[in-house]
Formats: C-alpha cells, structure tokens, sequence
C-alpha cells in the first residue's frame, strides 16, 4: 500500500511538470515555455521630415506623407519568447531614407506648400539601426490563462523599445553626393550662432508600433509589423530653423567645403519671391518646432528553436498538454 501512495505522488508531481514546461504546438510538437526565432524583415521605409511632403501646410503623421519618397529596408533578428505572450527581441536594420521639394512640381502658386517647393532642397540618409524591442501578445496571453485553451493561429501584438542608429545626410550637386553635416548649413557650432549645435550622427530612438504574427507551421513564423521611429532629432534632412548670413561661412569654411556650403544652404529657386525674402539671414529654412522621423513596414520570415518532437503525433488539433493522477481500485 505504501508503495502505490509513493507511486500515486510520484505520477502526480511528474504530471504537474510536464504540464508546467510544455505546452502542445501542432503536428506532434511540444515547445518550453522559453522559445526562441530568428529571421529577416524586408519592406518599405520613409520618413517624416522638413524637406517634400504633400500639398497643403507641412502636418505630422501620414497627412504629410509622400510615396515617391520610399525606400527598401533589409533587417535580420533574433528573439527569446515567454509562453507565447511576451517576447524579446534584437534587431539589425539597414535602409536609407530621402525626400526633396521638387517632389511638389507642378502646385500652383495660391498652395501653401508653395514655399517648399520654391525653397528647392533635398536630401538622402543612409540608415543604420540596432534596436531592442518588447512584444506583448494579448491573445496568447489569454490562450495561456484557459487550461483548455488553444493557442491563436493569428496573434496581434503591440511593441515598443529603444533603437540606436546612425545616419548621415547628403545633397546632390552636379550629379555628385556631398555630405551635409560638415558644411554647417544653418551655423551648426558657429559662435555666431549659438543656439545652433551641431547635430551627432549617432543617436537614440525611441520604436513603437504593432504587428501580427501568424505560424506557418511548427518550425515557420510570418509576421507583419509596422514600427514608427521618435527621433530626438530635427536634423534626419540637415534642415532644423533659419538660414545664416552667407558671409560667415567664409570664418570657418574653405575649399571645396566653403563653396558647397554657399550653394547647398540656399537653393531658392531663382526668379520666385521666395528667392529675395528667404534669402535674407533671418529667413525660414525648416520648422523647428518637430522632429523628424522615420518607419518601416515589416514582412517578417521567422525559424522557430526550442519545440519538441512528442512521441504521438497529435495531428489535427491544437491544445495544451495535460496529464491526470491516476486512479487506483
């Protein structure tokens, strides 16, 4: 008798463990509560900045957003997966972003973008980002609450975390692309101007979005994700505030740098009214007022680490294992 009660307990606590590490996927696989994956992203980028946009007055969000400005990003990650709810991930991303006024040719002159588009600059940014982002999946998380639930073919998640990237804008003059940073456009670092810092090339961000995963198969993952970058930069264009007097360029500048700068950091449009009122030192440039920005659509291809090939096959369904005590007579 003694011995069948140590057998009894002995099922019992066993049964509790397996029940407590796996959990059934599909097709005969069984995964720990810790899994990992890890994939690439491919997709569509753009930005938000001071340079293109749409007709009408520069707005944040989609309002401004121009198509002809996008570009194709390339990402590869890895990630450790809690129950299927919560996760944890590193991503590397390389992409580039670009805009121009001339992108508004052709609105009229009663347009209120007019101003950009007479203004006549432009810019592209090669982009280079290590990000470390959290996903929440509300649904798995509910799945794993319900002793009988089964886990979602299709998973909504939110995420959000912080990136570090590097960009480095330029300009094309006569067929050639000239870095902007070390021409100072608007005074960045001049004494003259001592509200205006040069911009680092190096800097944090600030992704969020949401996305929707879906398994392919027991070993497969697709997910597809749109994150948006918070910048604390207004210079992803070169383009912050005002423009300087072109006389001082000369205090700080020489050669080819000089002569680039005096081209590069006033390209009004010759004959237009905004070429003799932005002209002056204390013309407009940019809106100081916002940041700039930049987003991805993310087309995600996942391999799945850590599931288990079970000893029956399960096939057909989808629940989470359970074992009871047995019963003694």
């Amino acid at each position: 008798m003694k011995f069948q009660i140590r057998l009894f307990l002995l099922l019992c606590f066993f049964s509790y463990q397996v029940k407590a590490q796996y959990y059934f996927s599909s097709n005969g696989y069984y995964e720990n509560p810790i899994t990992f994956e890890a994939g690439i992203s491919v997709g569509p980028m753009n930005s938000l900045t001071d340079l293109g946009g749409r007709s009408g007055i520069g707005a944040r969000g989609p309002k401004d957003l121009n198509l002809k400005s996008t570009t194709v990003f390339g990402s590869i990650y890895a990630m450790a997966i809690y129950k299927q709810f919560f996760a944890l991930r590193a991503e590397a991303t390389a992409g580039s972003v670009k805009s121009n006024d001339s992108l508004l040719a052709g609105i009229t002159a009663q347009n209120k973008a007019i101003g950009r588009y007479t203004r006549n600059l432009s810019f592209r940014s090669k982009i280079y980002e290590l990000s470390f982002i959290a996903e929440f999946h509300p649904l798995d998380l509910l799945s794993n609450r319900n002793p009988d639930g089964i886990p979602p073919l299709f998973s909504p998640y939110l995420l959000g975390g912080i990136g570090f990237f590097h960009f480095n804008p330029q300009a094309n003059l006569n067929g050639s692309w000239v870095y902007l940073r070390p021409l100072h456009t608007e005074g960045e670092g001049f004494a003259e101007y001592p509200n205006s810092k040069q911009y680092p090339l190096n800097q944090f961000n600030i992704p969020i979005g949401a996305g929707v995963a879906y398994q392919l198969s027991d070993k497969f993952n697709f997910r597809l994700e749109y994150i948006y970058r918070y910048l604390f930069t207004d210079y992803l264009d070169d383009v912050h505030d005002k423009y300087i007097d072109p006389e001082v360029f000369s205090r700080y500048l020489s050669g080819n740098n000089l002569t680039n700068a005096l081209i590069l950091n006033n390209r009004v449009k010759p004959g237009t009214a905004a070429a003799t009122t932005t002209a002056r030192p204390a013309g407009k440039r940019g809106n100081p007022l916002n940041n700039d920005a930049y987003f991805t659509v993310n087309f995600k291809i996942g391999f799945v680490f850590g599931r288990e090939k079970a000893s029956s096959s399960g096939r057909g369904k989808s629940w989470k294992k359970q074992l009871r005590c047995p019963k003694f007579y």
